[in-house]
């Protein structure tokens, strides 16, 4: 028998659904990287015709493994962001600051507490490089599977190394359940300090028909955060609404994707019996994916969705891009939350796919 493959020096970990619905659009099964911050890998769709296709955009395990190898360009563990579905805290999207000599690192203020955070994406001609998606995207987290379709993971990770504020203690649940698939991360406040928190999650969803400019996304959004250019994404400080723009998903059936270009921080978010609900349609597949949050200190939506490419990044996150930029005016709540010594919070995201009429 083989040996199980690893990637972050932790095997490759499978869940298996036990109660998918016998037949109709059910995510089967999945696949977890605990050596790679938890983050989801792949996960197995069944469509309306029966079927069985990959739900994300990843490479082959063995590919993966190559790429999350920690060479030069997987710095901080980037290529966690590249594809998949990785977890991202201490905090989601971007943190500015000034560049520190001699290392590739920022140094900025987090809430009152001088940090260095590591440089790991931006830079090139006139434009600054910043820290990006988190502390925890190449860390490994201790696991274990208590059955086939639930899998936990657990980190300890302190000030994350970077001196920052609270000592933070880690736990992800991945489970698969009712034909969906459901991540958990709580994070927990050890320290004597108070920690401030933003956790994200950033699954790549890929388009089973290939056709993205037929694919619809729904978002009931009033707001998004305007941002400097495409290139940088980062915040002017500016909030806008996004009624009768083309930044406007919030119809029933949302609106198509055609070739526009979105990678957008969408806030003022309309909730339906306490949950967050964003949809993404792909008519020619006749099947679309819920993706579902429960947690009330999730305050924005970051969508990336290139028009060259057959998938659509959607990321429920606590807090908006730079939360503490100085562009932001002293009134604009950026979402991070406030954890008390001994304070817990919790982050939950399901993805449930349903069937739609083909087109």
């Amino acid at each position: 028998m083989n040996a199980p493959l690893t990637i972050g020096g932790a095997p490759v970990m499978v869940l298996e659904a036990r109660d998918a619905p016998a037949e109709g659009p059910a995510l089967l099964a999945a696949e977890v990287l605990p050596g790679r911050g938890m983050m989801l890998l792949q996960a197995r769709l069944r469509l309306p015709s029966g079927e069985v296709v990959d739900a994300i955009h990843a490479p082959a395990p063995a590919v993966a493994a190559q790429a999350l190898s920690g060479g030069p360009d997987d710095f901080n563990g980037d290529k966690s962001f590249s594809f998949g579905g990785a977890i991202l805290v201490p905090y989601a999207n971007r943190i500015t600051g000034a560049r520190v000599a001699g290392a590739r690192e920022i140094a900025t203020t987090v809430a009152g507490q001088p940090v260095r955070l590591p440089a790991n994406w931006g830079g090139g001609p006139a434009r600054d490089e910043y820290a990006m998606h988190g502390l925890i995207l190449d860390k490994a987290f201790e696991h274990e599977q208590p059955s086939p379709d639930r899998l936990t993971g657990r980190l300890s990770a302190g000030d994350f190394g970077c001196g920052w504020p609270g000592s933070a203690e880690i736990e992800v649940v991945w489970r698969l359940a009712g034909g969906g698939l459901s991540v958990q991360v709580s994070v927990a406040n050890r320290g004597p300090g108070h920690l401030p928190l933003g956790v994200g999650w950033h699954p790549y969803f890929a388009l089973p028909s290939g056709r993205r400019e037929q694919a619809r996304l729904h978002l009931a959004a009033a707001a998004r955060v305007e941002v400097d250019n495409y290139q940088q994404v980062l915040p002017t400080g500016r909030v806008l609404p996004t009624g009768g723009s083309d930044y406007d998903f919030s119809a029933k059936d949302g609106a198509a994707l055609g070739d526009r270009y979105l990678d957008d921080c969408f806030t003022e978010l309309a909730r339906r019996d306490g949950l967050l609900e964003a949809r993404i349609l792909d008519p020619a597949a006749g099947v679309g994916l819920r993706i579902v949050s429960p947690s009330s200190a999730v305050r924005a939506v970051q969508v990336y969705a290139p028009p060259d490419q057959a998938f659509v990044v959607v990321e429920p996150q606590f807090n908006l891009a730079d939360p503490y930029g100085r562009e932001w005016p002293r009134d604009v709540a950026t979402g991070m939350v406030d954890l008390e010594p001994g304070g817990r919070t919790i982050y939950e995201a399901r993805i449930i796919p349903f069937a739609i009429p083909m087109a």
